[in-house]
């Protein structure tokens, strides 16, 4: 087996460009900054450079390759135009789809995001479940989505879409905010606290790809992978306090004026390409719900969380203590 994963100088990409090569299959990574993946090439993984909308970089990536992981995106970042989402989230996913059937792929793996159903009414949401994305990552992620079925069936090459919950393990950077908040004592809860959270380990995730990747009847699926363990947002911060070895944390805070600061904020500096203090989406943590059925991954490929979320935050949290990160 060859196969190709965008994105891999990424955290997610990276753990399944690696995982890959210590299962014996040869990787290659496309990425656009040759000095970021130094970390890549030791671990015997061929680099190709190119860019996700460079038609050229994307042929040379895909030849002699089995199956192609796509990873690469635009996250949420202050003065990234929309233009710029939709380039790269939705109609980069179309390209890559393309190149890879005109390169003879068998599979296509596009990792998209549990975000396209947004607030969940009725947790846990399955596959089936309304998509009611909520900002421009999650719309553009829904449009690749959408793009990549399309090119598959007009194409005839097998897509199979994956999309996480919530990601995190060591070396995980999103997250870090509400581990190393609630480490220091320093993470109040706006709102209630009473909303789902749920969360997907990173090495149980790579599995979960793998499988997406690998079994026949995954072709042509939608796949939710996730934990084993959906926890309301006061339970899982308490966890995480426990871990540590903190007390947890006790203070509610309201939160219109947090959504209102928000707003200013973003009005304020994203014009000036400054990232802002708090973002609405920020706050939309703490009152949008999301939990997940993973019956059908289950079911369909094998899927089968093994890491513990207790085992999960105990090895990340022991990873940012090592690096400095807490």
């Amino acid at each position: 087996m060859r196969d190709l994963v965008t994105g891999a100088t990424g955290f997610t990409g990276g753990h399944l460009a690696r995982s890959l090569a210590e299962r014996g299959h040869l990787v290659r990574a496309l990425v656009r900054d040759r000095a970021r993946a130094d970390d890549l090439a030791a671990a015997g993984i061929e680099l190709a450079v190119g860019d996700l909308r460079d038609g050229a970089a994307l042929a040379a990536a895909m030849a002699g390759v089995n199956v192609v992981y796509h990873i690469a995106a635009v996250y949420r970042h202050a003065g990234i135009a929309n233009d710029t989402y939709r380039a790269v989230n939705a109609t980069a996913v179309g390209a890559v789809v393309e190149a890879a059937a005109r390169a003879g792929v068998r599979r296509v793996v596009h990792c998209s995001t549990v975000g396209v159903h947004g607030d969940v009414e009725h947790p846990p949401a399955s596959e089936d479940a309304p998509l009611r994305p909520g900002d421009i990552y999650q719309i553009t992620k829904l449009e690749g989505e959408e793009i990549a079925r399309e090119a598959g069936l007009r194409l005839g090459i097998e897509v199979t879409i994956v999309r996480p919950t919530g990601i995190y393990g060591p070396g995980d950077r999103r997250l870090l905010r509400l581990f190393r908040g609630v480490a220091r004592r320093r993470f109040p809860i706006l709102g209630s606290g009473e909303i789902y959270y749920h969360l997907t380990y990173i090495d149980d995730l790579v599995d979960g790809f793998c499988l997406a990747g690998e079994r026949p009847a995954a072709a042509n699926r939608t796949y939710i992978l996730a934990g084993g363990e959906a926890t309301r947002l006061n339970e899982l911060v308490a966890l995480v306090a426990e871990v540590a070895g903190v007390k947890p944390p006790r203070l509610h805070l309201p939160v219109w004026p947090f959504w209102a600061a928000g707003a200013l904020c973003e009005a304020v500096c994203v014009p000036l390409g400054i990232e802002p203090p708090i973002y609405r989406r920020r706050v939309d943590f703490f009152t949008k719900s999301r939990a997940f059925d993973i019956s059908r991954a289950r079911r369909e490929i094998g899927y089968a969380p093994r890491v513990g979320l207790r085992e999960g935050i105990k090895r990340t949290l022991d990873w940012y203590r090592q690096h400095e990160w807490l």
